[in-house]
């Protein structure tokens, strides 16, 4: 696992990939299919792994998650920078940080909840977790009311914040009031477009962004860093060509649920074997799999060139 600092040129190289978590028996973590499915996306030319909402972080128990670090730090590869998340609670990444500084980890992700908190409230704990854990941590915006720009920008320039991951879905991609502001007040190097192939060429071209995170990508990852590399050569219309593959995978994500297709497609796809859905989350019906299945080995098949 690499263990040197977080740097911005890291996005141009690797899509940041955000896998499902393999568990086992008892819901016990599986370190034999985590090493598969990490192997399987180093193998595309995947470099960045961030464990969050795909990996049902919001969930785990607070007493498997050192182990769960070292795991993910012992299966994947030297260059492999491994980003995993704390909270959504505040007592939970607290109790997380302990834990957490005495890793070698360059950068964590703050899990969001907007269920008891405020933008104040949210800066404080966000900088009483950094102090703790003695490095920087990502910042992931995911919906309006959760931090505004200004207090983004804020949390950026007093050295908190590694890199945003920017998750705020919109109608129109293009169109989006508070991407536009926030890339005025944060260097839009340090922002990563969080919502996978679809919206990142007009992330990545309109609003500047710096690369981007995707769930996809674990079922195909040399087409999505093929996307990656079209957007960075300027080559669009190989870069539309390629988001569009990833279309119908993305849809049903979209229709069913974005974690719960994506942890059984992995499987569906005969990737490596990711059990069942920690609770809180439940199995996709027998006709909802069949689908999955054949989108998810459709586009494991999918080439471009």
């Amino acid at each position: 696992m690499q263990t040197t600092a977080f740097q911005p040129e890291h996005f141009r190289r690797s899509v940041l990939a955000v896998p499902p978590l393999a568990r086992g028996v008892n819901d016990k973590i599986c370190p034999t299919e985590n090493e598969k499915l990490i192997r399987h996306i180093e193998a595309g030319g995947v470099s960045m792994l961030l464990y969050g909402g795909n990996a049902n972080f919001y969930h785990i128990r607070p007493s498997e998650f050192g182990d769960l670090l070292e795991m993910l730090q012992d299966v994947a590869a030297e260059g492999t920078l491994v980003v995993p998340s704390v909270g959504p609670a505040y007592g939970t990444m607290m109790d997380q940080a302990d834990i957490f500084k005495k890793t070698s980890y360059p950068t964590v992700m703050v899990l969001p909840t907007k269920a008891i908190m405020t933008e104040a409230g949210l800066m404080t704990g966000f900088r009483r977790f950094v102090e703790a854990i003695n490095r920087p941590a990502v910042l992931y915006i995911k919906e309006e009311g959760y931090i505004s720009p200004e207090g983004a920008a804020e949390l950026v320039r007093d050295g908190l914040v590694s890199f945003i991951k920017y998750a705020i879905v919109r109608n129109d991609t293009a169109d989006d009031e508070y991407l536009s502001r926030l890339v005025t007040m944060v260097d839009p190097k340090l922002i990563c477009s969080g919502i996978g192939e679809q919206p990142a060429l007009i992330h990545l071209t309109k609003f500047r962004l710096n690369g981007f995170t995707s769930g996809c990508v674990c079922v195909n990852p040399a087409l999505s860093q093929k996307l990656l590399k079209a957007i960075c050569d300027g080559d669009f219309d190989t870069a539309e060509a390629i988001r569009k593959i990833f279309l119908p995978l993305e849809n049903l994500r979209n229709e069913v649920n974005p974690i719960r297709v994506l942890h059984e497609a992995v499987a569906l796809a005969g990737i490596a074997e990711t059990g069942k859905h920690l609770p809180l989350l439940s199995g996709l019906t027998d006709t909802t799999a069949d689908r999955v299945r054949a989108t998810a080995r459709e586009l494991l098949a999918a080439t471009y060139s």
